[in-house]
């Protein structure tokens, strides 16, 4: 069974590709939904038959919320075929982003445990979320997406670096103060996947299926720290820089000043505290 919470983004030529290889293998029904309450219906009928996301992030992150809200995730089994715009989840779970390809690991693969983020109020994360200058980007992305893909959270982030906003938040893994609020805070990165913005490795170790959380927190605040900062993270050697520090860990907290959330491109707040525990093996994935 395919479900496409985000059917108007997918390629229709790569999609009928990727459920040729399924259908050699099974019978597929396709459901192709556009609000919460067809992807709530879609589910309902699906009952314990497998569920295929096809889709990039945004899609796992609709489909995967829906069954956590339901209390219908614990133990489940989803595939994937990679239809989005950058996905990055899939990257970062090791998954071919050739559709034919996954479409052949959906077939004859094996599920693996996969790890969830889960904040106070009950929302979750599939492959990462961040605070200040990434959550700035994703704004500004949000805006150019349409017009430039991929591109478009490059141009997003460009523009939120010109004038970066500096943010005085204390962050605390597992009960330890990482950064409190007098050490300015350029931002923080929550990773249960490596990758974001198509490609980019903010949270380079990151693996959704070891049951921590990687923390990233960057304080490079000074323009020159900063030029630093983004030529190291375009080579994925950021970490490296003295003012990044990385720590992994099950529980993230951040709070202080006014700040916005990007969680799986999704962006909210403003907010003063937000919590995020790591779920382990909270369900399976075909990979």
């Amino acid at each position: 069974m395919i479900t496409n919470p985000s059917a108007g983004s997918a390629d229709p030529e790569a999609l009928e590709s990727g459920l040729a290889v399924l259908r050699e293998h099974t019978s597929v029904e396709v459901a192709a939904t556009e609000h919460p309450g067809e992807l709530d219906g879609v589910l309902h009928r699906a009952g314990s038959r497998l569920i295929v996301v096809a889709g990039g992030d945004g899609s796992m992150h609709a489909v995967v919320a829906a069954l956590h809200r339901r209390n219908e995730l614990s133990g489940r089994v989803l595939g994937l075929l990679p239809l989005g715009t950058g996905n990055d989840f899939a990257r970062g779970a090791g998954l071919p982003l050739d559709v034919e390809e996954a479409a052949r690991v959906i077939a004859k693969g094996a599920p693996r445990p996969v790890d969830l983020l889960v904040d106070e109020v009950g929302e979750i994360v599939v492959n990462s979320a961040h605070v200040g200058l990434g959550a700035e980007a994703g704004k500004q992305g949000a805006r150019w997406k349409p017009h430039l893909g991929r591109a478009g959270y490059a141009v997003g982030a460009v523009i939120a670096a010109v004038r970066p906003r500096v943010l005085r938040l204390r962050v605390e893994v597992d009960g330890a103060v990482v950064n409190d609020i007098d050490q300015p805070v350029l931002m923080v990165a929550i990773g249960n996947g490596s990758q974001v913005g198509g490609g980019l490795q903010l949270t380079p170790d990151a693996d959704p299926g070891d049951g921590q959380a990687d923390v990233m927190i960057s304080r490079a605040v000074t323009p020159l720290a900063r030029a630093a900062y983004a030529i190291r993270l375009g080579r994925g050697s950021h970490a490296e820089q003295d003012e990044v520090t990385t720590v992994r860990g099950g529980v993230v907290s951040v709070s202080g000043s006014d700040f916005w959330c990007s969680a799986d491109g999704e962006v909210y707040g403003p907010e003063r505290r937000r919590t995020w525990r790591i779920e382990p093996a909270a369900y399976q994935l075909l990979r």
